[in-house]
């Protein structure tokens, strides 16, 4: 057809033309497991019980064997100079979120811990728990969800507190003593070995103060929920976790009040950005495998990619992904260069790629037809792990709330 020889072969992550020869071979070998290991393993534990995914005869533990294998552990990226590691967990998140969304967060979610006692300079935690690389973030609550993300008051109505938390800590002598619980959507929270735990932290005053606290999961008095059974990321355990007069050593606690909210924006910043890089993957997903049906499914006599308006609907998942890809890469890139993380460009970046795996997923679904609401194709699957993503991390209308008030001069 007219024009044809002009057509220019992209590789999969679109308009990439500067990666070096180490991101290349990281990018091949992060793609090879997302595909080989992830996607059939996220297609799989979509079909069970939460409560088979996280069995001890549950695949879920092979993937944790053969992540390790790729030598893309924490300590080794955070060795790397501040715009390597930044480009680097861009490109290898993308593709973890390209086998399967879910499971990326579970292995995004492990690091938390680590990414948190990094902050705040205590290398002497990340040594003495080395050996239990697998994290959870525990800062929703039952009746505190997106406010646990909000300490500094953007969004909440003008006058009005949070109320007593949920989960408080106080210091007993050199003990600091927690009681209280988060909610069922503790990323990890059924599997984890530790908890970078962000609570109330009650001095008698009766004020609003918050702390971070590391507590390992095996601690006496630390109990968990069953699994949450949920619409989508089914592959990702999450559930309660219960302290009933957890007392640990005071040198566990990582973050005070006075440092409280540096420590919120910037783990919440790095979160956000990650989200972004792996909702990217998704939507990528989604437009590849309606690529390719495009190509194999016939109506009218011929490939429905014939028809203009199905390559219209192409181009634009394409735009959708490309565009997302480069807001995300970019505030992760910010991120990790500049002296303090701009809160708001992760924001953007998570709610930017999130929004795009669920639009994508939605035209793949439409461009699959019938077959795409069936789960004989994986399009559907891609939609219900693709809602969950708008909600979790901080819903996406809290989100824009805080956003625009870190852009505002109010």
């Amino acid at each position: 057809m007219t024009g044809y020889a002009l057509r220019v072969e992209l590789e999969p992550t679109g308009l990439d033309a500067d990666l070096n020869e180490l991101e290349k071979a990281m990018q091949q070998s992060a793609r090879r497991f997302a595909c080989n290991v992830m996607r059939p393993l996220g297609q799989q534990l979509d079909q069970m019980t939460p409560a088979q995914v996280i069995a001890a005869d549950s695949p879920l533990w092979q993937m944790f064997e053969e992540f390790a294998g790729l030598g893309l552990n924490l300590a080794d990226l955070q060795a790397l100079p501040a715009a390597d590691r930044a480009r680097l967990m861009s490109l290898v998140f993308e593709e973890l979120g390209h086998g399967d969304g879910g499971l990326a967060v579970v292995l995004g979610a492990a690091m938390i811990p680590g990414i948190v006692l990094d902050l705040v300079d205590r290398q002497d935690l990340m040594q003495r728990y080395i050996d239990r690389p697998l994290g959870c973030w525990g800062i929703t609550e039952p009746d505190h969800g997106s406010d646990m993300l909000d300490s500094s008051g953007h969004v909440r109505h003008p006058g009005v507190g949070h109320g007593r938390l949920n989960c408080n800590a106080k210091i007993q002598g050199e003990r600091i003593v927690i009681n209280g619980q988060k909610s069922a959507w503790v990323s990890n929270g059924p599997i984890a070995q530790t908890c970078i735990l962000f609570c109330g932290f009650d001095d008698g005053s009766g004020r609003d103060q918050r702390c971070v606290v590391l507590v390992p999961l095996d601690s006496a008095g630390v109990s968990r929920g069953a699994p949450l059974d949920k619409m989508g990321q089914r592959a990702l355990p999450q559930g309660e976790l219960y302290f009933d007069n957890v007392s640990l050593p005071l040198d566990h606690l990582v973050a005070g009040p006075e440092d409280y909210a540096r420590v919120e924006q910037g783990v919440l910043a790095e979160a956000n950005a990650l989200m972004g890089v792996i909702w990217t993957g998704v939507a990528r997903a989604a437009y590849e495998l309606a690529y390719t049906y495009a190509h194999q499914r016939k109506q009218g006599g011929v490939p429905i990619i014939v028809h203009q308006n199905v390559r219209y609907r192409l181009f634009h998942m394409f735009t959708r992904v490309e565009a997302s890809r480069a807001l995300a890469r970019r505030a992760v890139l910010f991120n990790q260069l500049a002296p303090r993380p701009a809160l708001q460009g992760s924001i953007a970046a998570k709610i930017t790629a999130t929004q795009t795996a669920f639009d994508v997923a939605s035209q793949a679904i439409q461009l699959f037809g019938g077959n795409g609401v069936t789960r004989e194709y994986p399009v559907e699957k891609l939609l219900r792990d693709a809602r969950a993503s708008m909600i979790e991390d901080g819903c996406n209308e809290m989100l824009a709330i805080k956003g625009g008030t870190l852009i505002s001069r109010i």
